[in-house]
């Protein structure tokens, strides 16, 4: 099979397709393992027919949830799009390729409740727990992906405004308001815990681990397990994400106020906020979200006045 599909693949991915790096990531591991699995076989891109798709599709899911096998077919899926537009086939076999019925599952939600006692197990007298309480109340303030909280720079954090911006999957951005939980919590992490954890570094990340490097989601992921288990609750960090928008949605905020702020949508920002503006998203935010209310601190330090832009 030709070497220079899979660097010309990439790119596609990434020029194209404009997709996240966890997906592209994804997409390029998949076509190595048909790449593989084709040189043992003796196939060729141009020749592979979809008998052939269907028996390695089969081998390749063997063990493996309906979901993950969903997941296998769309990444070939793009792959077979990607050779047919380049030219080097002239049909696309996956596209008689029927997909398996997943039947939609709910996302797992906490109570506000149940939050709250989350939080509550966070102790605050060191630099690492007021760090990890201000993570915590950012992710369900604002909806991220653990990806984003981790990605998430000092530049990008507005707390005079009481916004942040952050770049979501396929690098598209957004501004999400703080609410005054998460914008409390921010401030006290970034003017009294964060200069003791950074040591100097100059690293750039908002959330810093006790070395002065960006906190990792593996930590992020680790901290989380060890607050849930002394709650006596279960989930994974995504539930915090899950909890944010149910529970505007049931606090009475519109469906695409939350898509907004989720950033589940394929257009660009400025098509986002041509719908719902910043001045609606941070009245909405304050008056739907259980944790928005809360009592913020007072003047900021001049180094965290920042502009938007």
């Amino acid at each position: 099979m030709e070497l220079w599909v899979l660097p010309a693949y990439e790119s596609y991915l990434h020029l194209h397709l404009g997709l996240g790096k966890r997906t592209v990531e994804e997409y390029l591991r998949e076509a190595g393992f048909l790449a593989d699995h084709g040189k043992v076989q003796n196939w060729s891109w141009d020749t592979l027919s979809f008998t052939d798709l269907v028996s390695y599709i089969a081998h390749r899911a063997d063990g493996l949830s309906l979901r993950s096998v969903a997941k296998i077919q769309s990444a070939l899926r793009s792959l077979f799009q990607f050779l047919t537009v380049e030219g080097v086939r002239k049909d696309d076999p996956m596209e008689k390729m029927e997909s398996p019925r997943i039947r939609p599952s709910s996302p797992e939600v906490m109570e506000p409740a149940q939050v709250d006692e989350l939080l509550a197990q966070i102790g605050t007298g060191s630099p690492e727990g007021t760090r990890d309480r201000a993570l915590f109340e950012l992710i369900y303030s604002a909806g991220l992906r653990v990806s984003e909280a981790s990605g998430l720079l000092l530049g990008q954090v507005f707390l005079e405004e009481g916004l942040i911006r952050v770049v979501g999957k396929g690098d598209k951005e957004r501004l999400i308001p703080l609410g005054g939980a998460a914008r409390k919590w921010l401030i006290t992490y970034l003017e009294d815990a964060r200069p003791q954890l950074a040591q100097g570094t100059g690293v750039q990340n908002v959330f810093l681990n006790y070395r002065g490097e960006s906190l990792s989601r593996k930590g992020m992921w680790k901290n989380f397990k060890i607050f849930m288990e002394k709650a006596g609750l279960q989930g994974k960090i995504h539930t915090l994400r899950h909890s944010f928008a149910s529970h505007l949605l049931e606090g009475g905020a519109d469906l695409r106020t939350v898509q907004a702020l989720l950033g589940h949508t394929s257009i660009n920002t400025t098509q986002i906020y041509t719908h719902v503006n910043r001045e609606d998203l941070l009245s909405l935010h304050h008056l739907y979200h259980p944790r928005s209310q809360v009592k913020q601190k007072g003047d900021l330090k001049p180094s965290y006045r920042g502009e938007i832009q």
